[in-house]
């Protein structure tokens, strides 16, 4: 309708109205209102200044628009008096409601005036009970407020009873034998501990009576629980499983605990080791004999270890292997006590040292001592092995002195230090294991210098000559085969590197020191060179079994040097032999003393006689017989020697010092046969390079 009412009114366009008519209706108007004011221009003016953004005017046409009203000239006329009629009517509804509601008022304000007169009656009642029940209010008020005191004084007697007091069926659990230690008595047992120590609370309050009772009781419950708590580890320790000795979690906890009481703890583990001292020595005596101490037949023992005693050796390492094992098995299970709960166990004892300070222990420097796990886990194994250490000290003692083979006892000297080191590792140094396979070792050792001596001692006494072929004699191998057994035992050992060497020299002392000093004897006896030959050969065979081993290279460097000089001996017994045998001995003899000037020469010559011709042409005869065999006769002397290295080393040795002396005996030849000795005025005169004309390099080739 508002489309069809702007269409009939000729409305200009909307998006031209604000623009173009605006314009141009102010234009127009321009000179109206330069005229004078007119109202119709007014109006017009108004509305045109109206904004049909307004939101005024947007209601006010939704509201023409429902009207339903018909773009027709009279409804033009005629619209403003509708709307003022409607507004009229409008006003006269409301006029008539608020008068509905001017009646709604008066019946509100009669009922507010009955409420008002009750109010007043009641609040004069209240006054008046008010007045009447103050007192009781006022009594009642104190009796609540003394209720809420009692109150709280009931829930601080009934806190301060229940942390500082224990029931009587806790008291029973904790102190009384006839129930077990279990995880209740450990519970009741820690809330004592703490009631005991918040004593101390109380004991610092004006009133100490009733913290002096308290602590009175609460720690002989304690000490009784301690009690109990010692006497239940007993008999878990005397039902225990020994054989299989694995400490249940109880066991470990209630030593955890006991281990406040020193004393106690440390008589529990006395027990303990008494126990377990006695059963593994029955065990051992089992495993010896396969019988039980009271004579029954243990079926678990297959092969008894006393059926090896035929050889020592194995009897006495089955004995060994079986008491490391059990000692293995032994600290494996009691490892789970002192390593794993060793920490626990260390405070527990710390904090009983100080509720008894009587049973402290000190150290050299005064201190005060701390618990140490695996000190005491090598202590009480250690302890638990007493019986068994006894046992070996015996029977292995019996067995190093009923024995006289000496490469058996020096082989249990070996098997005892293997054991020795290796319970060294798993135990402490000052063990009785350790200290009994120490004192083994050494009656072992004592016992195989004592076989060696001996048989030393029946070498000596027997008459021994050098053999025919002047090699090594037959108890010097038979030395050396012993000697070569012990070696190859001492080198499985658990020596160290550095220290090998010089642990085995009291060995060599004793098992090859004698022989080699009998060796050297008999080549006392002996006629040169035959000595040196002989107890060469034996110090070959020596250094050919001490070679084999690294431990022996101080022995092996004395044993070269003492080659060396007799190496050195047969030199110059074959220098002198080829010397004497070629007939030059005194010609050279000479010539080292001939003086190198000419004239001193002139003067020596004629007091030589070995440098006349005669005697130069007897030498050159001697000489060349000598040449056809020498090297030949050299050997021969050495032929002995067993070496050939040697004799070729020596051979070649003594040649090219013969060949050198040669070439000096040459070389004076020549100078005296250029000296005036022979001048012209000699008749017949010969020099003494024609009557010896043999020259150095023949020398060489004859000897080569």
């Amino acid at each position: 309708m508002a489309d069809g009412l702007s269409h009939e009114l000729r409305f200009p366009p909307q998006k031209d109205y604000r623009q173009s008519s605006t314009h141009e209706y102010s234009e127009n108007f321009t000179d109206v209102h330069s005229r004078g004011h007119h109202p119709l221009a007014s109006k017009v003016t108004s509305i045109l200044s109206t904004s049909y953004a307004d939101t005024d005017i947007k209601d006010a046409l939704e509201i023409l628009d429902k009207q339903g009203l018909a773009n027709t000239p009279v409804t033009r006329r005629q619209l403003r008096y509708d709307i003022q009629k409607e507004v009229i009517e409008s006003n006269g509804q409301i006029i008539e409601e608020f008068g509905h509601v001017a009646e709604q008022l008066k019946n509100i304000g009669v009922t507010i005036k009955s409420l008002n007169k009750e109010c007043n009656e009641l609040k004069n009642h209240i006054i008046t009970a008010y007045n009447e029940t103050s007192s009781v209010l006022e009594e009642a008020s104190v009796l609540l407020d003394q209720k809420h005191q009692v109150e709280v004084k009931e829930l601080l007697l009934r806190a301060f009873y229940d942390h500082f007091f224990i029931s009587d069926d806790d008291i029973s659990v904790l102190t009384s034998n006839a129930t077990s230690v279990n995880d209740e008595f450990f519970v009741i047992f820690s809330r004592a501990k703490k009631i005991q120590k918040d004593c101390e609370i109380l004991l610092g309050t004006e009133n100490q009576r009733l913290g002096l009772e308290i602590m009175e009781q609460i720690s002989k419950n304690i000490e009784n629980a301690f009690q109990k708590l010692y006497r239940w580890i007993q008999r878990e320790f005397r039902y225990l499983n020994l054989e299989n000795p694995q400490i249940t979690s109880s066991i470990r906890r209630a030593l955890r605990v006991l281990a406040e009481r020193p004393s106690l703890f440390q008589s529990s583990l006395d027990f303990f080791a008494d126990a377990r001292e006695s059963t593994l020595s029955d065990s051992f005596y089992s495993a010896l004999s396969g019988t039980s101490v009271t004579g029954e037949r243990d079926p678990s023992i297959v092969k008894p270890i006393e059926l090896a005693a035929h050889d020592p050796l194995r009897y006495v390492g089955d004995m060994l292997a079986w008491t490391h094992s059990t000692t293995v098995s032994e600290r494996e299970a009691l490892e789970v006590l002192f390593i794993s709960d060793g920490i626990e166990i260390a405070k527990s004892i710390q904090a009983g040292r100080q509720s008894e300070p009587w049973n402290q222990i000190y150290d050299d420097d005064g201190d005060s001592c701390k618990f140490d796990g695996i000190k005491a886990l090598n202590q009480l194994v250690d302890r638990d092995f007493n019986g068994v250490a006894r046992i070996l000290r015996q029977r292995i003692g019996q067995l190093i002195h009923s024995h006289e083979e000496t490469i058996i006892a020096y082989k249990i000297v070996n098997l005892l230090n293997f054991y020795r080191v290796t319970f060294s590792k798993l135990l402490d140094h000052s063990s009785v294991l350790v200290s009994s396979l120490s004192t083994l070792e050494e009656s072992a050792m004592g016992q195989f210098k004592i076989l060696i001596r001996d048989h030393v001692a029946n070498l000596q006494a027997d008459s021994q000559v050098a053999p025919a072929n002047f090699g090594a004699p037959e108890f010097l191998y038979d030395g050396l085969k012993q000697l070569t057994a012990i070696m190859k035992t001492y080198e499985t050992s658990f020596a160290s590197i550095e220290s090998r060497e010089v642990d085995f020299q009291p060995i060599l002392d004793d098992a090859f020191d004698p022989f080699m000093g009998r060796c050297e004897e008999l080549a006392k006896d002996l006629q040169v060179p035959i000595d040196s030959i002989f107890y060469t050969n034996c110090l070959l065979a020596a250094k050919k079994t001490l070679s084999l081993f690294d431990f022996t290279k101080q022995r092996l460097a004395m044993i070269q040097k003492k080659i060396d000089l007799n190496v050195t001996s047969l030199a110059e017994y074959q220098y002198s032999y080829l010397r004497n045998l070629s007939g030059l001995d005194s010609i050279l003899q000479d010539i080292s003393s001939i003086p190198e000037s000419e004239n001193d020469l002139r003067e020596v010559l004629p007091s030589l006689e070995s440098l006349k011709p005669n005697s130069i042409e007897k030498a050159s005869k001697t000489l060349d017989d000598f040449l056809t065999s020498a090297l030949i006769d050299a050997r021969e002397k050495l032929c002995y020697l067993q070496d050939s290295s040697l004799v070729r080393e020596i051979t070649e040795e003594v040649v090219e010092k013969f060949c050198v002396d040669f070439e000096q005996l040459e070389q004076k030849l020549v100078a005296i046969d250029e000296s005036v000795y022979y001048d012209t005025s000699v008749v017949n005169a010969k020099p003494l390079r024609t009557i010896f004309p043999r020259t150095t390099n023949e020398i060489r080739v004859l000897l080569s």
